[in-house]
Protein backbone atom coordinates (compact mmCIF):
# COMPACT_ATOMS: atom_id res chain seq x y z
CA UNK A 1 0.00 0.00 0.00
CA UNK A 2 1.28 3.40 -0.98
CA UNK A 3 2.00 5.83 1.86
CA UNK A 4 -0.36 8.79 1.97
CA UNK A 5 1.40 12.07 1.35
CA UNK A 6 1.07 15.13 3.56
CA UNK A 7 0.33 17.36 0.59
CA UNK A 8 -2.65 15.17 -0.34
CA UNK A 9 -3.95 15.39 3.24
CA UNK A 10 -3.60 19.16 3.20
CA UNK A 11 -5.35 19.48 -0.17
CA UNK A 12 -8.23 17.21 0.80
CA UNK A 13 -8.64 18.97 4.15
CA UNK A 14 -8.51 22.39 2.51
CA UNK A 15 -11.28 21.43 0.09
CA UNK A 16 -13.37 20.12 2.99
CA UNK A 17 -12.72 23.32 4.94
CA UNK A 18 -13.72 25.51 1.99
CA UNK A 19 -16.99 23.66 1.41
CA UNK A 20 -17.86 23.61 5.11
CA UNK A 21 -17.08 27.31 5.59
CA UNK A 22 -19.00 28.31 2.46
CA UNK A 23 -22.13 26.47 3.52
CA UNK A 24 -21.89 27.71 7.10
CA UNK A 25 -21.71 31.29 5.82
CA UNK A 26 -24.56 30.67 3.38
CA UNK A 27 -26.62 29.23 6.21
CA UNK A 28 -25.94 32.26 8.37
CA UNK A 29 -27.49 34.54 5.74
CA UNK A 30 -30.85 32.78 5.80
CA UNK A 31 -32.16 31.18 9.02
CA UNK A 32 -33.97 28.50 7.01
CA UNK A 33 -30.73 27.37 5.39
CA UNK A 34 -28.89 27.22 8.69
CA UNK A 35 -29.53 23.51 9.31
CA UNK A 36 -28.46 22.76 5.74
CA UNK A 37 -25.21 24.59 6.39
CA UNK A 38 -24.56 22.46 9.48
CA UNK A 39 -25.26 19.21 7.64
CA UNK A 40 -23.25 20.01 4.53
CA UNK A 41 -20.41 21.20 6.77
CA UNK A 42 -20.50 17.86 8.60
CA UNK A 43 -20.58 15.96 5.29
CA UNK A 44 -17.60 17.96 4.05
CA UNK A 45 -15.59 16.98 7.12
CA UNK A 46 -16.20 13.33 6.26
CA UNK A 47 -14.05 13.60 3.14
CA UNK A 48 -10.63 13.70 4.89
CA UNK A 49 -11.83 10.99 7.27
CA UNK A 50 -12.46 8.73 4.29
CA UNK A 51 -8.71 8.55 3.79
CA UNK A 52 -7.99 8.29 7.53
CA UNK A 53 -6.86 11.89 7.96
CA UNK A 54 -8.12 12.56 11.49
CA UNK A 55 -5.90 15.58 12.06
CA UNK A 56 -6.77 16.96 8.64
CA UNK A 57 -10.46 16.72 9.42
CA UNK A 58 -9.97 18.27 12.87
CA UNK A 59 -8.01 21.18 11.40
CA UNK A 60 -10.63 21.60 8.66
CA UNK A 61 -13.28 21.79 11.40
CA UNK A 62 -11.36 24.47 13.31
CA UNK A 63 -10.57 26.45 10.16
CA UNK A 64 -14.16 26.29 8.84
CA UNK A 65 -15.46 27.44 12.20
CA UNK A 66 -13.01 30.33 12.34
CA UNK A 67 -13.57 31.34 8.70
CA UNK A 68 -17.33 31.48 9.09
CA UNK A 69 -17.21 33.17 12.49
CA UNK A 70 -17.14 36.82 11.29
CA UNK A 71 -20.28 36.42 9.19
CA UNK A 72 -22.26 34.04 11.38
CA UNK A 73 -21.00 34.87 14.89
CA UNK A 74 -23.43 33.14 17.31
CA UNK A 75 -25.11 31.02 14.65
CA UNK A 76 -22.05 28.79 14.43
CA UNK A 77 -22.42 27.46 18.00
CA UNK A 78 -24.38 24.27 17.07
CA UNK A 79 -21.76 23.41 14.46
CA UNK A 80 -18.90 24.16 16.84
CA UNK A 81 -20.24 22.15 19.78
CA UNK A 82 -21.75 19.19 17.95
CA UNK A 83 -22.24 18.96 14.19
CA UNK A 84 -18.63 19.61 13.23
CA UNK A 85 -17.17 17.26 15.83
CA UNK A 86 -19.68 14.45 15.33
CA UNK A 87 -18.09 12.95 12.16
CA UNK A 88 -14.71 12.82 13.91
CA UNK A 89 -16.18 11.15 16.99
CA UNK A 90 -18.03 8.64 14.79
CA UNK A 91 -14.82 7.83 12.93
CA UNK A 92 -12.96 7.24 16.20
CA UNK A 93 -15.82 5.11 17.52
CA UNK A 94 -15.91 3.02 14.35
CA UNK A 95 -12.16 2.55 14.41
CA UNK A 96 -11.55 1.79 18.10
CA UNK A 97 -14.79 0.55 19.69
CA UNK A 98 -15.85 -2.98 18.71
CA UNK A 99 -17.65 -4.56 21.68
CA UNK A 100 -21.42 -4.12 21.79
CA UNK A 101 -21.42 -3.03 25.44
CA UNK A 102 -18.99 -0.19 24.74
CA UNK A 103 -20.83 0.76 21.55
CA UNK A 104 -23.99 1.17 23.67
CA UNK A 105 -22.10 3.34 26.15
CA UNK A 106 -20.73 5.45 23.30
CA UNK A 107 -24.20 5.90 21.81
CA UNK A 108 -25.64 6.93 25.18
CA UNK A 109 -22.81 9.40 25.77
CA UNK A 110 -23.25 10.87 22.29
CA UNK A 111 -27.02 11.20 22.86
CA UNK A 112 -26.41 13.13 26.09
CA UNK A 113 -23.81 15.25 24.27
CA UNK A 114 -26.34 15.99 21.51
CA UNK A 115 -29.07 16.93 23.98
CA UNK A 116 -26.77 19.26 25.92
CA UNK A 117 -25.48 20.79 22.69
CA UNK A 118 -29.04 21.43 21.49
CA UNK A 119 -29.99 22.98 24.83
CA UNK A 120 -26.98 25.30 24.62
CA UNK A 121 -27.77 26.04 20.97
CA UNK A 122 -31.37 26.91 21.86
CA UNK A 123 -30.30 29.48 24.41
CA UNK A 124 -27.59 30.94 22.19
CA UNK A 125 -29.73 31.11 19.04
CA UNK A 126 -32.77 32.59 20.75
CA UNK A 127 -31.05 34.99 23.16
CA UNK A 128 -27.83 36.06 21.43
CA UNK A 129 -28.48 35.49 17.73
CA UNK A 130 -32.00 36.92 17.81
CA UNK A 131 -33.65 33.94 16.13
CA UNK A 132 -36.57 33.57 18.55
CA UNK A 133 -39.08 34.35 15.78
CA UNK A 134 -37.96 31.30 13.78
CA UNK A 135 -38.96 28.84 16.52
CA UNK A 136 -42.57 28.17 17.52
CA UNK A 137 -43.85 29.30 20.91
CA UNK A 138 -44.78 25.76 21.99
CA UNK A 139 -41.13 24.69 21.67
CA UNK A 140 -40.23 27.26 24.33
CA UNK A 141 -43.00 25.99 26.61
CA UNK A 142 -41.99 22.33 26.34
CA UNK A 143 -38.30 22.89 25.70
CA UNK A 144 -36.91 20.17 27.93
CA UNK A 145 -39.37 17.54 26.69
CA UNK A 146 -38.70 18.48 23.08
CA UNK A 147 -34.95 18.34 23.50
CA UNK A 148 -34.55 15.36 25.82
CA UNK A 149 -37.20 13.09 24.28
CA UNK A 150 -37.59 14.33 20.72
CA UNK A 151 -33.93 15.28 20.44
CA UNK A 152 -32.74 11.89 21.64
CA UNK A 153 -35.02 10.05 19.20
CA UNK A 154 -33.89 12.35 16.40
CA UNK A 155 -30.26 11.80 17.36
CA UNK A 156 -30.52 8.02 17.16
CA UNK A 157 -31.78 8.25 13.57
CA UNK A 158 -29.31 11.02 12.72
CA UNK A 159 -26.35 9.06 14.10
CA UNK A 160 -27.28 5.91 12.17
CA UNK A 161 -27.59 7.95 8.98
CA UNK A 162 -24.26 9.67 9.59
CA UNK A 163 -22.55 6.26 9.86
CA UNK A 164 -24.15 5.31 6.53
CA UNK A 165 -23.08 8.61 4.97
CA UNK A 166 -19.51 8.02 6.15
CA UNK A 167 -19.52 4.56 4.54
CA UNK A 168 -20.83 6.10 1.33
CA UNK A 169 -18.15 8.79 1.43
CA UNK A 170 -15.52 6.10 2.06
CA UNK A 171 -16.61 4.23 -1.06
CA UNK A 172 -16.68 7.38 -3.18
CA UNK A 173 -13.30 8.69 -1.99
CA UNK A 174 -11.51 5.34 -2.17
CA UNK A 175 -11.40 5.76 -5.94
CA UNK A 176 -8.83 8.51 -5.45
CA UNK A 177 -5.55 6.64 -5.66
CA UNK A 178 -3.36 8.76 -3.41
Amino acid sequence: MKKKSRSFEIALSAMACAVAAAFLMLGSLNPYLLATGYLVGAFALMVPLSKGFIWGSALAFVAASLLSLPLSLWKIVPFAVFFGLHPIVNYLQRKYVHKKFFIGICEAAKAVWFDCAMLLSWFVLTNMAGMAEVFSDWIGEYLYLVIFIGGTLFFLAYDAMMFLCQKSADRAIERIRR
